[in-house]
C-alpha cells in the first residue's frame, strides 16, 4: 500500500530520561514503583497531572479528517455510517495545572526512526492503536506504508521513518490453551512474553472480557498452579492474570531498551444513573462531554487492582491514566453509528477519544 513519505532522522530520546526532565505526571496513582525520584520531581508531579482536568470545546479539533484515514475499522467509524452531529470532535482535554502538548506526528516519526511500538490487548487496544495509526499516516498522508498481518500480529509499518505500529491481539495477556478437558485459562502463564520483550515500546491493556460468560467466554476452565476451576471471582482472577504480567516485566523487560506502559481502565457509558441521568440505559442521546472534573459514577473497582499490581512492580512502568477523561466523554461512543449498527456504548469513535489517549502517550514519550 503505497502513499509517499518525507522525513528526517533524529536521535530517540531516552523516556526514562524524559521523565527525570519533564512533567509527565498523571494521577495518584502513577508508578515509579520503588520510589526512586528526586523530591523536585514529585513537586513537579503534583504540579503536573495530565489526568486530571476538564473538557473544552476548541475549534482546532479534531486533530485530523477522519475520511481520509483508509485504515478505519467499521466498528469506530461513526462518520462514516451516518452519525449526524459533530460536536463530539471539538473538544480539547485541558489539565488543570499544565497544557497537554499538542500531537506532532512529523515529530513522532522522525523520533522514533528505526523503533517497533506495540500496543497489546483486546479491542480497546484495537481502538487505541488505529487511533494512533491514522494520527501518524495525518502527518505523513504520502507516506508508503506496509501493512503486515501474522497470527496475532497487525503491523503498519512507515518505511521510509522504518517506524513499526503493532498490534498484539491479546484479551487476557495470560494464556488461553486448549487441552483435553476444554479451553483453559492458565493465570501464571505468558508464552508471548518472548515477542513482546522484543520491542520498544509496549502499551498493555485487559480487563473488557474478564466478565465475559456465555458463549461470549473463551475459555471453559481457569487454571493457576496445579489447580483447575470450574470458574473464579472475575475481580481475583483479574489480578492473579494481572500479577503475572508484572512479574514477567520485572524479569524480562529490559528497561534501557523497552519502555513499558499500561493503559487504565476504558469505561463504558450503559448506566445514566453513573453520569445523573438515571433514566438513559445507553449512550445513544448523547453529544456532549460532562461538564468539570469528577464523574458521579465513581472509580472502577478494576482501576485498584491495577493500582495495586503495578505499585508491586520495581521496574519503571507507566500508567496511562486515560479512565476519568474518558468516563466524562458519554457523548465519544459510536452507540448505534458503525458498521454493525449495533449499540456500543464501550468502544470510542475515530476520531475522537483515542486522540486524547495518544497525546497522553506522546505527551510521556516525546516530552
Amino acid at each position: 500500500m503505497g502513499f509517499g513519505i518525507q522525513s528526517s532522522c533524529y536521535a530517540v530520546v531516552t523516556i526514562f530520561m524524559v521523565f527525570s526532565c519533564y512533567c509527565i505526571a498523571h494521577t495518584r496513582h502513577h508508578l515509579y514503583s520503588n520510589d526512586r525520584r528526586s523530591s523536585r520531581w514529585r513537586k513537579l508531579e503534583r504540579n503536573c497531572d495530565l489526568s486530571e482536568g476538564s473538557w473544552v470545546f476548541d475549534e482546532s479539533y479534531p486533530l485530523y479528517n477522519s475520511s481520509a484515514c483508509p485504515f478505519i475499522r467499521k466498528e469506530f467509524d461513526c462518520i462514516k455510517y451516518g452519525r449526524p452531529d459533530r460536536l463530539y470532535l471539538h473538544y480539547r482535554w485541558q489539565p488543570h495545572d499544565c497544557n497537554l502538548p499538542r500531537f506532532d506526528g512529523e515529530e513522532f516519526l522522525k523520533r522514533f526512526k528505526g523503533k517497533k511500538i506495540m500496543f497489546i490487548g483486546d479491542s480497546i487496544s484495537l481502538n487505541h492503536w488505529q487511533s494512533l495509526v491514522c494520527m501518524l499516516h495525518a502527518a505523513a498522508p504520502e507516506a508508503a506504508i506496509l501493512l503486515e498481518t501474522e497470527d496475532s500480529i497487525t503491523t503498519f509499518t512507515f518505511q521510509k521513518y522504518d517506524v513499526s505500529v503493532m498490534l498484539f491481539n491479546s484479551q487476557y495477556l495470560v494464556d488461553i490453551e486448549k487441552e483435553k478437558i476444554g479451553r483453559v485459562m492458565k493465570l501464571d502463564s505468558m508464552k508471548n512474553g518472548d515477542i513482546w520483550k522484543e520491542m520498544d515500546v509496549l502499551i498493555f491493556n485487559t480487563w473488557l472480557w474478564w466478565y465475559r460468560k456465555g458463549i461470549k467466554q473463551p475459555w471453559d476452565y481457569i487454571q493457576q498452579g496445579n489447580i483447575t476451576y470450574r470458574d473464579m471471582d472475575r475481580m481475583v482472577a483479574f489480578e492473579k492474570g494481572l500479577t503475572t504480567w508484572a512479574r514477567w516485566v520485572d524479569s524480562d523487560v529490559e528497561p534501557s531498551r523497552t519502555k513499558v506502559f499500561f493503559q487504565g481502565i476504558s469505561p463504558s457509558h450503559y448506566n445514566g444513573m453513573e453520569w445523573n441521568e438515571p433514566g438513559e440505559r445507553n449512550c445513544a442521546k448523547q453529544t456532549q462531554p460532562m461538564k468539570g472534573s469528577t464523574y458521579p459514577g465513581g472509580w472502577p473497582r478494576a482501576m485498584n487492582v491495577v493500582s495495586k499490581v503495578l505499585s508491586s512492580i520495581t521496574k519503571p512502568v507507566y500508567l496511562l491514566n486515560v479512565t476519568t477523561l474518558s468516563q466524562l466523554r458519554k457523548d465519544a461512543h459510536p452507540s448505534s453509528y458503525n458498521g454493525f449498527k449495533g449499540m456500543d456504548c464501550t468502544h470510542w469513535c475515530i476520531a475522537g477519544l483515542p486522540d486524547t489517549w495518544n497525546q497522553l502517550l506522546y505527551a510521556a514519550l516525546i516530552h
